[in-house]
């Protein structure tokens, strides 16, 4: 376990990702390289049917600034630069994408070994304001996140979540959407070696009084080669509306 409690947006993280991150149906590649100079490249393509989706991505580090350039299929270009420690604990983001000229946004995080805090702005006249912060330690850890936009003058996010975390399993409870959702998760480590886990996530809405249950687990495979080995990932998942 690392020292400290995180950022807000890592309550819950390790079941999200297990659940629903790169869970798809069509097919998909990535083949990333690296130049001499410590350049990495990385080509994705989807097959969505007839349709092929494809973008090319490029990351540079310079000492402790990483700079992330990504090309998509519709000529979007989508630039993020992150300055690593420009004070102890400190983290600065600044992204883009073009041609949409109002996503700019500037990020600062801070995280100390009792609390994690991050907000962002829009770079526009009327700008979205976020603000997240968590306090606590490396295994309880509590916090909220909330959103402003300056043009309303409303809260169009509150969100509050819990976490607690052990050796081998994370236990997660989150209220989202203004407190009409409620979230429960669960992430437990069956075996670090073949990186087996299961995880599992049980969300209630209020409004609706609909429960959905989502289960899911991670095995990674080694496969042998003659002049190597590489390891390939499988996943499983079910959800159950109530």
């Amino acid at each position: 376990m690392g020292k400290g409690p995180g950022l807000y947006s890592d309550i819950g993280k390790k079941a999200r990702d297990l659940l629903y991150k790169d869970y798809q149906a069509d097919h998909k590649f990535s083949i990333t390289t690296y130049t001499s100079n410590g350049v990495a490249i990385t080509s994705t393509g989807t097959k969505k049917g007839e349709l092929l989706l494809a973008d090319v991505s490029t990351e540079l580090k310079n000492k402790n600034i990483t700079t992330n350039v990504k090309v998509d299929t519709n000529s979007n270009l989508f630039t993020t630069v992150t300055v690593d420690e420009p004070a102890p604990g400190l983290k600065t983001i600044f992204s883009f994408n073009v041609p949409d000229q109002r996503s700019g946004k500037v990020e600062l995080q801070y995280q100390h070994a009792y609390a994690g805090i991050s907000t962002s702005i829009g770079l526009t006249a009327s700008p979205l304001v976020n603000f997240s912060g968590v306090v606590g330690n490396n295994c309880v850890s509590v916090g909220t996140d909330l959103s402003f936009d300056t043009v309303s003058g409303n809260f169009t996010k509150l969100n509050a979540g819990l976490n607690f975390t052990h050796s081998d399993f994370i236990a997660s409870l989150a209220l989202n959407d203004k407190g009409d959702t409620v979230n429960a998760s669960y992430y437990h480590i069956v075996s670090p070696l073949t990186n087996t886990a299961v995880g599992a996530e049980l969300s209630h809405s209020f409004s609706s009084n609909e429960n959905t249950l989502t289960i899911g687990t991670q095995h990674a495979r080694p496969i042998d080669h003659s002049e190597g080995s590489c390891e390939q990932l499988w996943q499983s998942k079910c959800s159950d509306p109530a």
